[in-house]
Order: structure tokens, then sequence, then C-alpha cells
């Protein structure tokens, strides 16, 4: 690696293995692999921190190598530790060990995104320190499946957002396209109570599913509408140019002889960059008053803002050299950029694997994408860190 004659202890294939075998699952804590990670990187003139999340159980991750500078010149490269479940049925190996089918490798986070982890920390392991001109920034999240909840906290708790370096790397799995924008996905929650009783005697009770079933109604009726409406950026997103709602699941009742006296609706809404959320929130509030004049409850679960680049910002230009593409793209899920951009820094989104074989049974790396992901972001520090 550039600057330093030191090779990282592991190679890229074996640091894989390695955070693979973490069991990272968003419902658990990620303290393990953040020590296993700190351990690994740990050496003289990197300063090694953590952003903890409010109850202590889970901390991202922050590694800084080089000068800070005055222009916030150099390079963040980022990404999120935990990982879905891996309870499917049918996988054909142990999620949590690494399957190496010579052409992929197999296993829970091999794309999303622990590939890229392990490329990040091996180029951090790597250089030395004292060369770079400007730094050279980790910035690891926890909870991006949940919610995008790390990368919240991080912004709104980290005490030196302005001495870190504006351009960001966020290594989803994007086929190793660059990526300039997403949506970003608001999760709400409808809550409809009534009374229980026998159904025998309808008039003791009050059923609490009847009103949600013209609440979905309605709330099925908004998302059409939406369908033909053009939000701003909406050219951004040629294939699905609109907002989107999903009525996501539905809970509610105890048994068919019993009137049920709560149902909860969980919707996700897909919002495009510029659309406000709290707008969105209470045109969906509005929507189900007007529909329903049982009361109910209206509550935001998880907000994972939309996210766009102007196509001539330099980490843009920067990023399309070092690959080769000619242009940059976007995606329909939701990313940490959507907060790091909120405060203030330019994110792109550069990864190897694909979105389209995460979260599914048998998530797999192409090795040869693992490889060339490697050898660009090289070249993308050597230009950032050293030669800037």
């Amino acid at each position: 690696m550039t600057g330093s004659d030191s090779k990282p202890p592991l190679d890229d294939r074996g640091l894989l293995a390695r955070l693979i075998g973490f069991d990272t699952t968003s419902r658990t804590s990620n303290l393990p692999l953040v020590d296993f990670l700190s351990n690994y990187l740990e050496r003289p003139d990197v300063r090694i921190l953590r952003n903890p999340s409010a109850d202590g159980t889970k901390t991202n991750l922050v590694v800084i190598a080089g000068p800070g500078t005055p222009d916030r010149g150099g390079l963040v490269l980022s990404g999120h530790m935990d990982v879905v479940p891996a309870e499917e049925l049918d996988w054909r190996s142990d999620p949590f060990t690494l399957f190496d089918g010579g052409d992929r490798y197999v296993g829970r986070g091999t794309a999303d995104m622990k590939g890229f982890l392990a490329l990040a920390a091996n180029r951090m392991a790597g250089i030395d320190p004292a060369a770079l001109r400007h730094s050279l920034v980790l910035l690891f999240t926890y909870d991006e499946e949940v919610g995008t909840l790390g990368a919240r906290r991080f912004t709104e708790s980290y005490a030196q957002l302005e001495r870190l370096p504006r351009n960001v790397v966020i290594g989803e799995p994007t086929e190793l396209r660059v990526v300039r924008g997403h949506k970003g996905m608001l999760r709400l929650r409808l809550a409809f109570s009534g009374r229980a009783a026998h159904s025998g005697y309808p008039h003791l009770g009050q059923s609490a599913i009847e009103p949600a079933a013209r609440a979905i109604t309605a709330l099925t009726a908004l998302g059409h509408t939406m369908e033909a409406e053009r939000p701003p950026n909406a050219d951004a997103f040629p294939a699905v140019p609109f907002a989107t709602l999903n009525v996501g699941t539905v809970a509610g009742g105890s048994a068919a002889n019993v009137i049920p006296d709560r149902c909860e609706i969980q919707l996700g809404i897909r919002l495009l960059p510029g659309m406000a959320a709290k707008a969105m929130t209470e045109r969906v509030r509005a929507t189900v008053r007007e529909a329903v004049s049982d009361p109910f409850t209206l509550e935001v679960l998880t907000e994972s803002p939309a996210m766009v680049l102007d196509a001539g910002a330099p980490i843009v230009r920067t990023l399309c050299e070092a690959t080769g593409e000619p242009e940059a793209h976007s995606v329909m899920f939701a990313t940490d950029a959507g907060w790091l951009q909120s405060a203030g820094f330019d994110c792109v989104l550069f990864g190897p694997g694909s979105i389209e074989v995460a979260h599914r049974a048998n998530e797999f790396l192409p090795a040869d994408q693992f490889r060339r992901a490697g050898e660009i972001l090289e070249r993308l520090i050597r230009r950032s860190c050293f030669e800037a």
C-alpha cells in the first residue's frame, strides 16, 4: 500500500473470514467485533475512537490516520457492521463461517457489507500514517439495517465532525458502480384501539380491525396518487420516479370468536431527496383521519433520509475516474449517507457485491469484484490522501 513497507496481519480474504465469524445481527451487540477491529488496527499514529449508543450496548467505530486539514481534505471510508438475521432455511453452509466457492465468498454480510469493511480496514492497516498529506478515516456504524440508527447517533453526538474529511465513500454493494443518490425510508406505526368482547355479543365490544381496514384502503389509494406525482429529484430515479408507500405489516385480534381490541399497521414510505418526513407523516395522518372516525395514534418508528449529490462534486468525479464509470447512478434503498450528508459530508456509494443477493440465503460476494474493489480503493486513497 502507498506509503508503507508493511503488510496487514491478514490478507483481504482472511480478514473477511474473521469479520463474517462475528454474529453482528442488529439485535445483538457489536462490541466484540469493535474490540477485534480496534486491536487489529491499533498502532502508533492511529487514533481509535468509539461513539457509543445511548445505552452503551453498541458503538460506532472511528479510526483516524494522518493530519487534520482546514480544507477537510482526505477521505472517509464508511460502512455498517450489523447484518440482517440469517434464519432462512435454505442456507447451504453456516452463514457465519465464510465459504470459499472459488469464484465467490458465501456468508451473511459478505456483500452487505463486511467485504467492504475488510478492504477498508486492510487499506488502513497497510499505510504509513506519517506519509499522509490528508487524513484517512474509517467510520464503521451500528444498526444501519434497522433504521440507520448508528449514523444518526454519530451526526448528533460526535464532537468534531468539522475536523473529518468531507468526502465519504460508503461501501454498500453497488457492483462497483458509483452511486450519488438514494431514496430515504420513513417507517410509521398506526395503532387502533377497540373493546374486546365475545363475538356472540357484538354490542358489548368494538372492533379495532374494522377501522384499520378502512385506513388500509385509504392508504392504498394514497399510494396510487403518489405514483402520479413527480417530487423534486424525480429525474434521478427514472425506474421509480415517485415516493412509494407500502403497508408492510398488519397485526390485530386474538381469535375468531373474540372482537379485537387492538390493531397495528406498519408503513414503509420511500421518500425522494427534498421530501420532508414530517410533511409525509402529516399527509398520512390526514388521509387516515378522513377515512376513519375512530381515534388512532400515529408514531414515527425510524427515519433514514434520502440523499443526492451533485454530479459535478469532486468525490463523484474522482471515483468515476478511478472506476472508469462514465457517470454516477442512483439506488432505491436507504443508507447511512442520508444522515452524513445532513451533517455536511459529501457521500457516494461504492462497493463490491449486489444488493439483490443481500438479505437472502446464501448471500455471496464475487471474488473478482472483491479484488477489483481493493485495487480501486488503493488508487482512490493514493489520490485523496497522499497526492492531493
